[in-house]
């Protein structure tokens, strides 16, 4: 008997037709005799309905009654589950992110959990009963409810199983597994076995929207078992595990692309200690993220930093460059939103050399031009045209033999 976390999402649950199914997958684990606790997202759209109602009423509601609103959305979907659950003989009782004792920060719609008291979960566990719990949510200390933001209910899913000591963490979701790149993209892409923490932590800031970087970190820390499954088959789907446990040692593992940034230069500024610093620090306290930086030196002592920022933060990065500008009183800025950023990452690149010339030889073959490069110990990132981003994913996909064929040792 094994104490199992489950997870899962909007899609999963999206009609009663589909939380029967899902009823039906977790009562076949009940009788395999495993302890079950099972977090839930809203239904379907459920969250961008309650949304849209909010802003019809208030442009700018208040970010705690917004998250009052929205945290009704999984109470609907675990409240079904447990009914659906008993009408198939299988004791359930639901629970609030509250009830179940997650505990937050008081940061709104973006709240941390801080930690979670499983003394009201465990006796139900130990009396074989499955506890649904409302993913996305918790309360601050007050008793205010909050939510998790973006990946909520993969946060709480993994959170609960490393508070629980859980011997696997399942998240089902619409796809079968992690692939070495988006299969919607490229057709060639393989769904991977296992996949290291740090190797899907990075894949997930990049854009590979399987799972939430958020999970992925809590998971590393307290060695939590992350199996991405699809909920309409049974099929095994991938792992996402410690390094050591990486049976598959390949130099890549994993192909991004992004479309949604946008690159940012500032020109001729004067080249002296601080200036970076300055402007950076100011994007910071704006809650710009900043992904590639590239600084340069001109002439007569001048520099130009080109980066990129998230496209949907580019109105507040205008901002605070045009007052950084104005406070040197020298230099000029240019935008670029027509750039597209790919990424090849592998725990594999800490031993091997020549993955960058690989790359880039691949893109230079095929007359792609490379803008910008950031490296780090187990990524490269290059950004390139807008229009040649879908070519430069498929080739680098190839170059590093992710296809359908086994990747390189």
């Amino acid at each position: 008997m094994a104490l199992i976390v489950q997870k899962f999402g909007g899609t999963s649950v999206g009609d009663t037709d589909r939380i029967r199914a899902v009823a039906n997958r977790i009562k076949a684990y009940y009788e395999h005799g495993h302890q079950l606790a099972v977090v839930v997202s809203a239904m379907g759209k459920t969250t961008d309905k309650l949304v849209d109602m909010a802003q019809q009423l208030n442009e700018n509601p208040r970010a705690r009654e917004l998250d009052m609103l929205l945290a009704t959305g999984e109470q609907v979907s675990i409240a079904l589950l447990a009914m659906a659950l008993d009408g198939l003989g299988v004791p359930a009782i639901s629970f609030t992110g509250g009830q179940v004792g997650i505990l937050t920060d008081t940061k709104h719609s973006s709240a941390r959990i801080q930690e979670i008291d499983t003394s009201r979960v465990r006796p139900y566990l130990e009396e074989r009963q499955v506890c649904i719990v409302a993913g996305f949510q918790g309360v601050d200390k007050e008793s205010n409810i909050t939510t998790l933001g973006r990946g909520g209910s993969d946060l709480t899913a993994v959170a609960l199983a490393a508070a629980l000591q859980a011997d696997e963490c399942e998240i089902f979701t619409d796809v079968d597994g992690v692939y070495t790149t988006d299969p919607n993209k490229v057709p060639t892409a393989r769904k991977m076995k296992a996949i290291a923490y740090e190797e899907m932590l990075e894949l997930a800031r990049l854009g590979a929207g399987v799972l939430h970087s958020r999970s992925v970190e809590v998971a590393s820390k307290y060695g939590i078992v992350i199996h991405v499954r699809s909920s309409f088959n049974n099929a095994e789907g991938t792992r996402v595990v410690p390094e050591d446990q990486v049976m598959e040692k390949v130099v890549v593992r994993g192909v991004t692309l992004k479309t949604d940034e946008a690159r940012i230069s500032v020109i001729d500024i004067p080249d002296r200690p601080g200036l970076a610093a300055s402007l950076f620090n100011r994007l910071a306290r704006a809650d710009v993220n900043v992904d590639m930086i590239v600084q340069s030196s001109g002439k007569e002592n001048q520099n130009t930093i080109s980066f990129t920022v998230p496209r949907n933060t580019l109105r507040v990065t205008r901002e605070v460059v045009d007052a950084f500008l104005a406070e040197q009183q020298a230099g000029s800025v240019e935008v670029d939103e027509k750039i597209a950023t790919i990424s090849a990452v592998g725990i594999g690149m800490k031993s091997h050399s020549g993955v960058a010339a690989s790359m880039f030889d691949a893109l230079a073959k095929n007359e792609i031009n490379i803008e910008m490069i950031s490296t780090s110990e187990i990524k490269i990132t290059v950004a390139v045209k807008e229009e040649q981003g879908r070519k430069a994913l498929e080739v680098v996909h190839d170059a590093f033999g992710l296809g359908d064929q086994p990747a390189q040792s």
